[in-house]
């Protein structure tokens, strides 16, 4: 076996397998510094700047260790493209034989004993739905794997998927008939006979949290525990230590009784009876909210006699259920697990309707059809220590934003990682010939009415200067729509606007129409990779600090203050800085792009706290002048033309 500096040096096996391959001293270092927290049992944080190469840098030690390892990625997309593309390629250049499984959700596997229930039951489906559970019926004749991802036929949102997946509410277990052939049993057997498996953040927080039964045995026979996009952590597990009961959720357990009735239970109409009582009455406590999705303090709706009387009558409705349910216990299998989520649900309404709870924040979110309701945790850096203490093994965090300023103590503190080493590796990257920061001069403070139209002209002299090629970031979708619509009647080029269309169609859409103008928010801010000279300039609309609306940050900054702290020093910058470093880091993706990022807020230069945020930014050449940022895309297209930068 080479060591580190064999493996990653330009007569190494990672060059002879990948063309072009040059050694980059922050991958060899930080490769060095994974495997030596491995060797340890130690706890490590890194924060590698972009093109730094943190995926072989931390694959090609855990696969040289004799560790079973769990890989966590941000997303499903990342946890393929790591399967697929990365590991693959550290396999063969270690001509490594270990077993590497990809385990996703149980969403994404279909549900024999759920497809089976849904066989006749053409009239609970509309049109659409039953042409799609076709689709999936003639697909499932063929499948080996029942991973959903094959039907590319399906859309990503087709309705049919409730039905033909599992949820942890509705999951027989080993009770269930088909068991034995469960898609799902299959991938987590397979999950834990691999030396090294691919998960995401979702589905490793819900095994922490025990919420998935079943699964709650991968993750204890891991020795080493690697963490991509680390930064997304914090807020994920929160998700999952906390609770939440979703109007959704209440209807489906009716939508179920009902379907147990209809195919079981024939005789014991009271099932439908009560489920429809329920599947009302959670109807009606989301029509007590407006209409436009939005997010608020629970604790204060408790206060509202409406909302107290509607909660009162879901209580009762509730234990309807459970009565009749439990009449009919043993009956059918199906129904036993109904109990169990209906027991589940009296337990959890329970807990978020308890006001006199501290250290949590309860909140709700409305969609256009649902509420939820949640009860989330302020701080979870005394439960995730206690469970790193135990048993002891190697932890990895590993992200490109995970610094604020020049310092990891906001994301240790968050994470209680007390004892954890820090590295910090800059990007290989020369930004200082690369990209150039421009803050406007002269520009409205950002709440100011002059700022729509301001960032309207700014967008269009730069969509012009960069032929199109630019993303627009947002920190609402209301000044989104704004200049959106403003731009239409002044530019030629596709204007390209989150919500049309799902993301992905969007990227393509972008790059296929090579002048195109691509308008997001938070969706665009991460996790978006275009290189070269498909996106030359990136615009942000102001430093994304989070709403003072949003009721989790509102009990997290009045649980920090009442501790004696600065909640805006301690909170509220450092998760702007982390964000704005993510939208910044769509501009320069390999060493040879070029591009101008450009921030319409002058509190970076007029405000203490800008300090903290250039500081955290990538070594970019700043101007505040215009015409310059204009003239650097300009040469872009057209390397006759000059630049000088001044301050």
């Amino acid at each position: 076996m080479p060591t580190i500096k064999e493996f990653f040096s330009q007569q190494g096996k990672l060059a002879s397998i990948i063309r072009g391959f040059v050694p980059r001293e922050a991958q060899t270092q930080m490769a060095e510094a994974v495997q030596e927290a491995i060797q340890e049992k130690s706890q490590l944080v890194v924060e590698a700047g972009t093109g730094t190469g943190k995926t072989f840098a931390y694959l090609a030690p855990a696969l040289m260790s004799d560790q079973k390892v769990i890989v966590s990625t941000g997303t499903k997309n990342l946890q393929e493209q790591l399967f697929h593309r990365d590991l693959p390629l550290i396999k063969q250049a270690l001509a490594s034989n270990k077993k590497t499984v990809l385990l996703k959700g149980r969403a994404n596997y279909l549900c024999l004993h759920r497809l089976a229930q849904h066989g006749g039951g053409s009239t609970l489906f509309e049109k659409q739905t039953l042409h799609e559970l076709s689709l999936v019926r003639q697909w499932a004749t063929t499948t080996r794997s029942g991973d959903m991802g094959e039907l590319r036929s399906l859309p990503e949102d087709a309705k049919v998927l409730p039905f033909v997946t599992s949820t942890t509410d509705n999951c027989l277990g080993k009770d269930c008939p088909d068991y034995e052939d469960c898609y799902l049993v299959r991938a987590r057997r397979n999950a834990l006979e691999a030396d090294l498996v691919v998960v995401n953040h979702h589905l490793f927080f819900a095994d922490m949290a025990l919420k998935d039964t079943g699964f709650g045995e991968l993750i204890p026979e891991a020795d080493l525990i690697l963490f991509d996009e680390a930064h997304q952590i914090p807020d994920i597990a929160s998700e999952y230590f906390g609770e939440a009961l979703s109007s959704r959720q209440l209807q489906e357990l009716a939508g179920d009784m009902e379907l147990v009735y209809r195919t079981s239970l024939k005789d014991a109409a009271q099932l439908s009876k009560v489920a429809e009582k329920l599947r009302l009455i959670a109807m009606d406590l989301r029509l007590l909210f407006p209409h436009d999705p939005q997010k608020g303090n629970w604790r204060q709706m408790l206060e509202r006699q409406d909302i107290q009387l509607q909660i009162g009558k879901m209580s009762e409705a509730l234990k309807l259920v459970y009565e009749v349910l439990k009449l009919h216990l043993g009956r059918d299998k199906d129904l036993d697990s109904l109990y169990e989520r209906c027991v589940q649900a009296r337990s959890k309404l329970d807990a978020l309707t308890d006001k006199q709870q501290a250290g949590v924040s309860l909140w709700y979110e409305t969609t256009p059809k649902h509420i939820v309701l949640h009860l989330t945790p302020l701080s979870i850096a005394k439960r995730f220590a206690a469970y790193m203490a135990e048993p002891k093994r190697s932890w990895i965090f590993t992200s490109a934003t995970l610094m604020v300023g020049t310092g990891f103590e906001h994301f240790t503190r968050q994470m209680g990682l007390a004892n954890a080493r820090t590295l910090s590796l800059d990007s290989p990257f020369a930004y200082q010939q690369q990209a150039l920061l421009c803050v406007p001069r002269y520009l409205p403070e950002p709440s100011a009415y002059a700022m729509r139209q301001t960032l309207v002209e700014l967008s269009r002299q730069l969509i012009a200067a960069s032929r199109g090629r630019c993303f627009l970031l947002f920190t609402s979708h209301a000044m989104l729509r704004e200049v959106a619509g403003a731009l239409e009647g002044q530019i030629t080029n596709p204007i390209l606007v989150q919500g049309s269309t799902s993301k992905r169609a969007l990227l393509e859409a972008y790059l296929e129409s090579k002048n195109g103008v691509l308008l997001g928010t938070g969706a665009f801010w991460e996790g978006v990779d275009v290189r070269g000279d498909d996106l030359t300039c990136v615009l942000i609309d102001k430093l994304p600090f989070a709403s003072p609306d949003d009721p989790l940050l509102q009990a997290r900054i009045e649980d920090c203050r009442k501790s004696g702290g600065n909640p805006f020093a301690q909170i509220q910058i450092p998760q702007a800085v982390l964000s704005l470093k993510q939208g910044a880091g769509r501009l320069i993706r390999d060493t040879t792009d070029r591009g101008v990022l450009v921030i319409c807020d002058n509190r970076l230069v007029t405000r203490d706290y800008g300090k903290t945020f250039l500081t955290s930014l990538p070594d970019m050449r700043r101007t505040r002048a215009l015409d310059q940022a204009l003239s650097f895309l300009k040469q872009i297209h057209d390397p006759t033309e000059t630049v000088r930068v001044s301050p």
